[in-house]
């Protein structure tokens, strides 16, 4: 598509969801365009792992000014110090006596938080989609697995998705497109120990070689992005083949505004604001916001469009998470592998945790942990000085072990997002104001997870942590769900089962925005592509 050609369909983000839209529109012969806040890495050149430095430098996203602020979070209380952020050698990570703001570890750049992520590809425990009918928390997906697993297939198809021949409850009607990874020496060990179940995780990275793309190399730095191209990323995967199509253009260092409404309850036109600043107009017949569940509200919100139910930025939920180190007596190169490779499935089911409803996952994740080198070793498991340091170091590297929870998180009245009444960005505009409560039931999650993560490592021969973190005292979330979620009642909901607006005929979300539930711990990317390559499907149909 050339610049002077108009597009059909205007696409803002190009992560997970946006990019998975454009390439089954741009695929179909539809023109689109994608606009996108941040710039296109170069994988090979942007990412430091070639570089003395890559540990400490990390992914190569670094923001100029805020994106989003916090209200102030929640006290903390005494009866639940047990769950306090800890580190033998640096004491409480949290000296206050209240929950600390943290990060959304969100990136913009083509490809969006698919750049840095640790390519868990995990399709959502079919009993999660019906939290509402079941136990009356969060609400029902509009939608079941069983309409949602045909999507699942094309995703994992392009992207290259490596998982073991059975996942429990997540029922298949074809296999995993590439076999699963081999596990690590370290959790082969781990796992061998182990009185729980454990499998090789389901990763969009890949295990053999496939559409010009290479097999994984274990360098175990996922998360500082992938130079060589065999992490599925979106930039990669659907971008590549969107843009291929020749029916794709993206539009870097690219915001979107402001949503203009027009007549007959359609969007007349977005207002974008150019690399240079200028600002202009972008008409098209429709309009597909993937920008995630923070910078979606926020655009809705601060277009004054799309709120009519009044659940826009409700409903939010974040990643609920704890992660345990500790040091193994035997050597076991630890920092090399995936940063994700074994997982435990027994208490995803939402049903699974005794007394509390919403699962959870467990997973060796050691390189996750940022185990993967030095320094991370000297800052943070490895006291001393000097000769003695050095020396300490020589005999504990590749000895971590790191293990992680994620849970369920649920709605609740303390947790939303709404306009910043006093900061704006560069152009203005109100930035998102993360309100972020942690109730009962998310609390006696955490006491779960925490145990088990315990179990997990007294179990491989680790008795005492020396490092643990977790969502009790510290905002710190990779995903983040539920604020324009999905349904059939327009009353309770901002989009339908297709995703498209309640009342704007031609505005659609797909992004993790329109998630009912969080799920029990299951990473969210590739139940976003898959919604979004329903939602544009349907779109092609309207």
């Amino acid at each position: 598509m050339t610049a002077s050609t108009a597009p059909e369909v205007l696409v803002i983000g190009s992560g997970a969801g946006g990019a998975a839209a454009a390439w089954v529109l741009a695929s179909r012969g539809v023109k689109v365009l994608v606009l996108e806040a941040g710039p296109r890495f170069i994988p090979r050149y942007d990412y430091p792992q070639t570089q003395a430095d890559w540990e400490s430098r990390g992914f190569p996203d670094t923001p100029q000014s805020p994106r989003y602020t916090f209200a102030p979070l929640q006290q903390l209380d005494r009866q639940f110090s047990h769950l306090l952020s800890r580190s033998s050698l640096h004491g409480a990570l949290d000296a206050g006596g209240r929950r600390r703001a943290g990060d959304y570890q969100h990136v913009r750049g083509v490809g969006g938080s698919t750049l840095h992520y640790s390519g868990e590809a995990h399709r959502l425990h079919p009993q999660a989609m019906r939290m509402h009918s079941r136990f009356g928390v969060a609400a029902d997906w509009p939608l079941d697995y069983a309409e949602l697993e045909p999507y699942y297939q094309k995703v994992e198809r392009l992207v290259g998705v490596a998982g073991p021949q059975q996942q429990g409850a997540r029922w298949r009607s074809v296999a995993f497109p590439q076999p699963a990874h081999a596990l690590s020496y370290c959790s082969q060990r781990v796992t061998a120990a182990s009185s729980l179940n454990w499998q090789p995780n389901s990763l969009a990275i890949l295990s053999q070689a496939h559409d010009g793309r290479p097999a994984c190399n274990y360098c175990a730095a996922c998360n500082s992005g992938c130079p060589r191209g065999d992490k599925g990323s979106a930039d990669v995967t659907f971008m590549r083949a969107a843009e291929n199509s020749g029916n794709c253009r993206v539009e870097p260092r690219s915001s979107a505004l402001k949503l203009v409404a027009g007549d007959n309850d359609r969007i007349d036109h977005v207002l974008v604001a150019d690399p240079t600043g200028d600002v202009r107009e972008v008409r098209a017949k429709a309009v597909i916001v993937a920008c995630g569940a923070l910078e979606t509200p926020r655009l809705l919100l601060n277009s004054q469009l799309g709120n009519e139910s009044g659940q826009v930025g409700r409903n939010f939920m974040e990643t609920l998470y704890w992660q345990v180190l500790g040091l193994h007596a035997d050597k076991l190169g630890s920092h090399r592998g995936l940063p994700v490779d074994a997982i435990c499935w027994d208490f995803n089911a939402p049903d699974a945790i005794p007394g509390v409803p919403g699962g959870m996952t467990l997973s060796i994740a050691t390189p996750q942990s940022r185990m993967a080198g030095p320094v991370s070793y000297a800052t943070r498991l490895v006291g001393g000085w000097g000769r003695a340091h050095k020396q300490a170091m020589r005999e504990r590297f590749g000895h971590a072990v790191g293990i992680s929870s994620v849970g369920e998180c649920l709605p609740n009245e303390g947790s939303f997002i709404d306009l910043d009444d006093a900061q704006t960005d560069t152009h203005g505009l109100p930035l998102p104001r993360i309100h972020s409560h942690l109730d009962a039931t998310a609390l006696q999650r955490l006491e779960f997870m925490r145990a088990r993560c315990h179990q997990v490592l007294a179990e491989a021969g680790i008795e005492t942590p020396l490092e643990e973190t977790g969502s009790y005292d510290q905002f710190n979330s990779t995903h983040v769900f539920g604020t324009c979620r999905m349904g059939e009642d327009a009353q309770q909901s901002v989009v339908d089962r297709w995703g498209r607006s309640h009342r704007w005929r031609n505005l659609y979300i797909a992004d993790a925005s329109v998630f009912p539930s969080s799920g029990g711990g299951e990473a969210p990317s590739l139940t976003i592509q898959a919604l979004a390559v329903r939602t544009a499907e349907q779109l092609l149909r309207a």
